[in-house]
């Protein structure tokens, strides 16, 4: 006898209700397909992508070494620093912040203009499998311009970046960038044409990321400035990340941990409700 079924019959084994989900679990594959395009994307032109921001963030040390003096002292948290020192690591971490909300503002957008949307949202992937795609690539392109930035710095005479707390180091570089690609999916959501995530760019992420404490320690300010800084989410980023590498900060690390910590979740589940519900994404 033959083993296969009658013609138009499905073995019980494989017969699905109509809307009953194939995959019931993580779908690891297409997670992992999105990803690796999403990596592929960008690391197809690195040239621009990656090489050209730490060229970019070298010439912001050498610019400010050589007008404020490599060696001058800057008091952080009491104890003095280089400015060659202490501008490095918030130069490191700014590239890292800029160029991780730069892909995740990229793909829906650039899917919305060109009518392809429907690549995103057709594959059978959950809303949370989708997210973390999207963060995942932005997180990534935001270690590589760190790595390059940093590379490019330990190279250049005299400036330190041997990190002191490595996990410092790493945990606010993570929280940093998936603060970042948080924002970047929530701006592609939102925006309609390049001009919309321009405007977030130029007039929202690039003045809180100046006016942060990259090129200046927040306790020389006035108490009117100093406090703006304090509400600033990229101050604590910054002043994390500088602990890693000089060992103080302008700010407790734990108060600073927590607040990026709850900023994450707030905009991760935003994104999520959004995504889910198909907001500006679906006709």
């Amino acid at each position: 006898m033959s083993s296969q079924p009658p013609t138009g019959q499905i073995p019980s084994a494989i017969r699905h209700a109509p809307g009953e989900p194939v995959i019931r679990n993580v779908n690891w594959g297409g997670l992992r397909t999105l990803y690796v395009k999403e990596v592929r994307r960008f690391f197809k032109v690195q040239l621009q992508t990656v090489w050209a921001p730490a060229v970019t963030t070298l010439m912001f040390l050498v610019i400010f070494t050589v007008a404020n003096g490599a060696r001058s002292p800057v008091n952080v948290g009491g104890a003095p620093v280089a400015f060659a020192d202490f501008i490095a690591p918030g130069l490191i971490v700014m590239g890292m912040l800029n160029n991780a909300f730069a892909n995740a503002s990229f793909s829906l957008l650039v899917g919305k203009i060109q009518g392809n949307i429907v690549d995103y949202l057709q594959p059978p992937l959950s809303t949370s499998e989708l997210l973390a795609a999207l963060v995942g690539a932005a997180v990534t392109r935001a270690f590589c311009v760190g790595s390059a930035v940093w590379l490019a710095m330990a190279l250049w005479p005299g400036v330190h970046v041997t990190p002191i707390h490595p996990l410092a180091v790493l945990w606010f570089g993570l929280l940093g960038a998936m603060f970042l690609s948080f924002a970047g999916v929530l701006t592609s959501i939102w925006a309609d044409k390049f001009d919309h995530a321009a405007a977030v760019t130029n007039f929202l992420i690039a003045p809180l990321t100046l006016l942060s404490g990259t090129f200046y320690s927040v306790d020389h300010l006035a108490p009117a400035f100093r406090a703006f800084s304090h509400v600033n989410p990229f101050f604590y980023v910054i002043s994390g990340f500088r602990y890693g590498f000089l060992g103080s900060a302008d700010s407790p690390v734990a108060v600073g941990s927590v607040v990026i910590l709850a900023i994450n979740v707030a905009l991760g589940v935003l994104c999520y409700v959004l995504l889910k519900r198909g907001w500006k994404l679906k006709s």
